[in-house]
Parts: structure tokens; C-alpha cells; sequence
């Protein structure tokens, strides 16, 4: 999956440790399913009161996170003639507006890993 011809992005996970290349759609349903996963996982994301997080949650909760915004860059930069075609470019800002602002305000991603975005981001959130 790519979000322009500068940023390409590959998928491993826990069955695929080497990183592949794959087409858009099954990189998002491969994201999709491994969220999915993470969120029903009693031992990442436990649902009773009181039952403490690991302390692996704040990796977790980070590459989550990484990998949804790929998913916003890809869209950005592959479709976003389509959105607009479709006058969905406001309902798409303001999803990715609260995203990121959210990923601001808990420092869930890294600086780098915003570049394919940060003239987006400075426009739609910028930081004080």
C-alpha cells in the first residue's frame, strides 16, 4: 500500500513477520482484522474493572495507531479525487482532524511517521 510514489508501506504482523508488499484493500483488511484482534485479546485490551493493562498497551496502542494513519495517508494521496468527486473531503477532514488530534494529545505516533500528512496536519491541527 503507498501513499504517494514517496511512501510505501508493508504489512507483518505476528503470522507474517517478514514485511510484504500488498494491494491497498488487503493491506487494510489485513490492518482491519489484526485491530480487531488486538481489541477482542482479554490480554491486550481487558474488559473487566480492575484487570490491569500490560505493560506492553502503550506499543500496542501506538502501532494501532501508526497503522490507521497509513491508512489516511493512502487515502489523501491515492483517492482523494475520488472524495472529492464524492463531496466527502469535509467528513474526511474532520475524521482525520479528531485521529490526530487524539494521537497529539496522547503522543501515539511519531513526527516521522506524520511526514506523508504534516502539511494536512498543520493546516487542520496545528500544535501550539
Amino acid at each position: 500500500m503507498s501513499a504517494s510514489a514517496k511512501y510505501e508501506y508493508y504489512w507483518a504482523d505476528a503470522n507474517k513477520k517478514k514485511p510484504m508488499q500488498h494491494p491497498a484493500p488487503l493491506y487494510v483488511d489485513y490492518l482491519m482484522t489484526w485491530v480487531q484482534d488486538q481489541l477482542d485479546d482479554e490480554n491486550v485490551f481487558p474488559s473487566n474493572i480492575g484487570k490491569p493493562f500490560p505493560g506492553n498497551f502503550p506499543q500496542v496502542a501506538k502501532t494501532i495507531m501508526k497503522r490507521l494513519f497509513r491508512v489516511y495517508a493512502h487515502i489523501y494521496h491515492e483517492h482523494f479525487q475520488t472524495i472529492e468527486q464524492l463531496k466527502a473531503i469535509e467528513h474526511l477532514n474532520t475524521s482525520f482532524k479528531h485521529f490526530i488530534l487524539f494521537v497529539h494529545e496522547f503522543d501515539l505516533i511519531e513526527s516521522k511517521e506524520l511526514a506523508p500528512l504534516q502539511d494536512l496536519i498543520d493546516r487542520l491541527a496545528p500544535r501550539d
